[in-house]
């Protein structure tokens, strides 16, 4: 079989449906979807950024989660609203390759942030006196920046990697974004390299965030059930809920793909299953935090009262 030119390759992105009159319902869905998304960590972000009250550690680390959602979502949301809305399918070679690696970037960011958060809430609750110290900014900061470069690395080895690789005929992708997976899965040339780098990374760098937040999630259950008093014990554990939802929502919907995809034969329902964890999070992150959160439901109710046309 022949391999195509890279520069005139265009892959074909299946989405959810076939269905010609689903393609409406689907447009009006992810379009609010992906509004509720924006406007929701948008806000979580002004009125984190607006509240000096809220100028801490946690707080720093839940406003860029909400940056990397809004980015995470924008990587593979729009580009479907516009095939369905200009009833094309399909995404250059070069479009593709960026979206995988803005997705891998944001994917990886989210789950490094989540683990830093749990180290966070395991210093604040199991070594409450050194909490200034060990929490500083520059520490904050340096852990983002630490963050964005091992998953922008990861994901441009990933890219150099599938630029060796030979695409032939059948570039019918069974996603409404082209993942990494999917993409390799239509070369025609050996992709053994390729599939060793993906376990492997995904292994290490969604592996070990995962271990350290159960370890550090261990380690504040343990402290707190030393507690002597009964509101100390729902204090501590009331602070460490809004995340313990988002991580068990963030690392549940991303499982739950796994299995189906190992269960099912079926591409299609991959694709669906895989909306949990590219689209759902990013838009309940912003509920989750507002809702569990008093402190945050205060700069919320500041910050509306600020904005007149949010009244």
């Amino acid at each position: 079989m022949k391999a195509k030119n890279q520069s005139a390759i265009e892959f074909l992105l299946l989405g959810l449906s076939e269905d010609l009159g689903l393609q409406p319902i689907l447009f009006g869905l992810f379009l609010s979807i992906y509004l509720v998304t924006v406007l929701g960590n948008l806000l979580i972000i002004l009125a984190i950024s607006s509240d000096s009250h809220l100028h801490t550690p946690m707080y720093f680390f839940i406003s860029n989660l909400s940056f990397t959602d809004v980015c995470f979502s924008t990587s593979t949301v729009p580009k479907m609203l516009v095939n369905i809305q200009q009833q094309s399918r399909t995404i250059s070679y070069t479009a593709c390759l960026t979206q995988v690696y803005f997705v891998l970037v944001f994917a990886g960011l989210e789950n490094f942030l989540l683990s830093a958060m749990a180290y966070d809430r395991y210093i604040a609750i199991c070594n409450p006196l050194r909490y200034t110290f060990i929490m500083n900014p520059c520490l904050c900061v340096l852990a983002t920046l630490f963050s964005l470069f091992i998953s922008s690395v990861d994901a441009l080895l990933h890219c150099l990697m599938l630029l060796r690789l030979s695409f032939c005929e059948d570039l019918e992708i069974p996603h409404f974004f082209c993942e990494l997976d999917q993409v390799i899965k239509l070369s025609c040339s050996n992709t053994l390299l390729n599939n060793i780098l993906v376990y492997t990374v995904t292994s290490v760098l969604g592996g070990v965030p995962l271990l350290g937040i159960i370890f550090s999630y261990i380690k504040i259950a343990s402290s707190v059930l030393r507690m002597p008093s009964t509101e100390g014990k729902y204090k501590a554990f009331s602070t460490c809920g809004s995340h313990l939802s988002v991580v068990s929502l963030f690392y549940g919907t991303a499982f739950g793909v796994y299995i189906s995809t190992a269960v099912t034969d079926s591409s299609r329902k991959t694709a669906v299953a895989s909306v949990m964890y590219t689209v759902v999070p990013s838009m309940m992150n912003p509920f989750i935090y507002s809702l569990r959160n008093r402190d945050m439901k205060e700069a919320l109710k500041k910050l509306t009262s600020q904005i007149p046309f949010l009244l």
